[in-house]
């Protein structure tokens, strides 16, 4: 009964918005004032009914409805939405349900046309599946019904505001200080370096970190799907975005396409996003001719970063799969693997170094190994981050 009250307020609202013209948010808020001011009249409202009435409905209107305060929360990582079936989060590497649920599908596809529409992004019965970014640089995933059986899908990743630095990563043990410092100088070195994980892992995290390091000197250009990298202490930077065919003619940018125009732009170094397709063999010839670059591939140990990307050539490529792997192993100085434990903590938990290419395989040498030592009573993973091997490069630090 109450959400019926507060739609046909919503609707009432809706009817006196002039939205030929842009409003401003106090514009807005008036008008939802005086109506709800017209409704006090009709029955009584507590303050508290009033106040919440009037930060609903406009979110509603022109924010992201119930969704808004989520997105505001900085502990919230991650909103997943159901359908209409529930709505969950992630909160401090957890994954709970809120008691909060869209309880129309109409509502929900106005949400995702807002997300959608601020993003320059179309979706529709033509277009049912798309991925856009907030303005604040949250990564969106839209998937509508039918091909979503149980409704409209809405994921939203959230990146804290502030990025997170390598010294915040040595407070929660996803690092030691030791090999802090010693990634420190091979990324100073200009070394080519790719970090591989699971989804949510932390590998976006975890390549903005190491773009700490990168001297001032340089100029950097990065390449990604949805610009999420936050890259502040580079002054000569250039932020490359991939861009989808739409409606209006405009041509598909692809990942391959940056790749091949930042090598006109006379880049010191590359930074990929994520390598995921075609343009692995891009990303592999550009390592090999003298570009010093860094870049994420999901892969489920270093090991399997190779399979991976030797997939990925062939999708783009015919080439002898020897030949693909002398590519790797003479492209790459470091494989850094990243894992998300049990108890929700993301870490390092393997660096290697493709040492070289022997009897048709390449040779891995492990330069530092995460070993668990148990679960504490609270339930957190306990390990720690070792040193097992001498890296060929030491010499040169």
């Amino acid at each position: 009964m109450k959400q019926n009250k507060e739609s046909s307020l919503q609707e009432l609202i809706l009817e006196r918005l002039d939205l030929s013209k842009e409003m401003t948010k106090e514009q807005v808020q008036e008008i939802i004032d005086e109506q709800i001011n017209q409704e006090s009249k009709k029955r009584h409202l507590e303050v508290s009914e009033r106040e919440h009435l009037r930060k609903e409905i406009y979110h509603s209107i022109r924010q992201l409805g119930i969704l808004q305060e989520l997105i505001e929360n900085p502990d919230i990582t991650e909103i997943m939405v159901n359908g209409t079936q529930g709505i969950f989060i992630e909160q401090n590497g957890r994954l709970q349900k809120l008691d909060i649920c869209f309880d129309s599908v109409e509502k929900l596809r106005h949400v995702i046309w807002q997300i959608t529409a601020g993003c320059n992004r179309v979706v529709n019965d033509a277009s049912p599946i798309v991925d856009a970014r907030l303005p604040d640089g949250a990564r969106v995933s839209v998937v509508l019904n039918p091909i979503a059986v149980n409704g409209p899908i809405l994921t939203i990743r959230r990146f804290p505001q502030t990025p997170i630095t390598m010294e915040q990563l040595i407070d929660t043990e996803s690092i030691s200080k030791e090999c802090k410092d010693w990634l420190k100088e091979l990324v100073r070195a200009g070394r080519n370096i790719l970090v591989c994980g699971g989804t949510g892992s932390g590998k976006t995290t975890f390549l903005n970190v190491l773009s700490e390091f990168i001297p001032d000197t340089e100029r950097v250009i990065t390449i990604e799907d949805s610009a999420e990298l936050q890259i502040k202490n580079i002054s000569n930077l250039v932020r490359l975005e991939t861009r989808n065919a739409n409606v209006e003619g405009c041509k598909e940018i692809t990942i391959r396409d940056l790749i091949k125009a930042s090598l006109r732009m006379r880049p010191d170094r590359l930074i990929v996003g994520e390598v995921r397709g075609k343009e692995a063999i891009d990303m592999l010839q550009s390592v090999n001719v003298g570009h010093s670059a860094m870049t994420t591939v999901h892969a489920n140990s270093v090991r399997d970063v190779v399979s991976r990307l030797e997939t990925m050539v062939l999708m783009g490529m015919e080439m002898p799969i020897s030949a693909i792997r002398k590519q790797i192993a003479s492209g790459f100085d470091l494989l850094v693997h990243l894992g998300r434990l049990k108890d929700g903590s993301r870490k390092v938990l393997e660096i290697a170094e493709p040492v070289k290419f022997s009897e048709g395989e390449i040779k891995m040498q492990t330069i530092y190994q995460f070993e668990k030592k148990g679960i504490s009573v609270d339930g957190k993973v306990m390990g720690s981050l070792r040193k097992t091997g001498e890296h060929s490069y030491e010499k040169l630090l």
